[in-house]
């Protein structure tokens, strides 16, 4: 079996983001980057897969050049080799842009697999999972919780508002996971040394069969045209009860008529 692991370079969770005044995309430089947390789901959902039986796990990643250093990370939960795709024209891709280099990616690759987080911390769209399921004309099984393989067979959990349904498909297939479905293991020391020497292939959007004019900032179906800065938090009233809480009781009331909420 061959699995493919899509993973996304972001920016730290943790800190402040900055959107570029001139395209209104985000930031990547002005912050620590990152692996998107979701995808640490797949990747370990798809390592039980390969200690339970015989299989390949390859990563996939759009990104630039420095994304490498996030590609090396992924390799160190022990993934065999990984897949890149590098090109200047990619910036300002929207999830359809994402989704078709990605497909294009795999138009050549041979998979049983493809594996992925619900959603990037970043843009949390949660729509390319299954535009790239569209573009392989695959089936897609999305927010699963839990993962069964009998042969070629899939049996899938699928998370809901108010529980969860079961649904099945045939290999190939693309599937995305949410965090309910394991624990993420740790990159031992010995992984993240063998991730420095693990096969990593590099292309740009001509090798894998994509027109520069479909992705990109004029290449996407979406486009952010204004960003407004969070305004600064502002220091809040105080108010000085009696001891009897009719003072502070009637002060919350009035906030929240103000406000409309009562």
């Amino acid at each position: 079996m061959r699995i493919i692991c899509p993973i996304k370079r972001v920016p730290d969770t943790a800190a402040a983001k900055k959107v570029d005044p001139d395209d209104h995309t985000l930031d990547r430089d002005s912050g620590e980057a990152i692996l998107n947390a979701n995808d640490e789901w797949s990747i370990e959902e798809a390592l039980r897969i390969k200690e339970r039986g015989s299989a390949e796990v390859i990563a996939l990643c759009m990104g630039p050049e420095q994304a490498q250093t996030t590609v090396r990370k992924a390799l160190s939960y022990g993934l065999d080799g990984a897949i890149q795709v590098t090109d200047p024209a990619i910036h300002g891709s929207d999830a359809v842009a994402t989704a078709r280099v990605l497909a294009g990616a795999l138009a050549d690759e041979e998979f049983d697999l493809i594996i992925m987080g619900n959603q990037s911390s970043d843009a949390r769209t949660m729509l390319v999972p299954a535009m790239l399921a569209e573009f392989l004309d695959l089936p897609a099984l999305t927010y699963v919780k839990n993962l069964d393989i009998d042969g070629n067979s899939l049996t899938a959990q699928r998370e809901t508002p108010s529980g969860h349904v079961v649904v099945r498909a045939e290999m190939p297939a693309v599937v995305s996971v949410v965090e309910a479905i394991n624990e993420p293991r740790y990159p031992s020391f010995k992984g993240i040394m063998a991730a420095k020497s693990k096969p990593l292939q590099t292309h740009d959007l001509a090798a894998v069969g994509v027109d520069a004019g479909q992705v990109g900032l004029d290449g996407s179906w979406t486009q952010v045209v204004e960003a407004t800065p969070r305004p600064p938090k502002q220091a809040g009233d105080k108010v000085d009860d009696d001891g009897s809480g009719t003072v502070g009781a009637k002060a919350l009331a009035d906030f929240l008529a103000a406000r409309k909420f009562i």
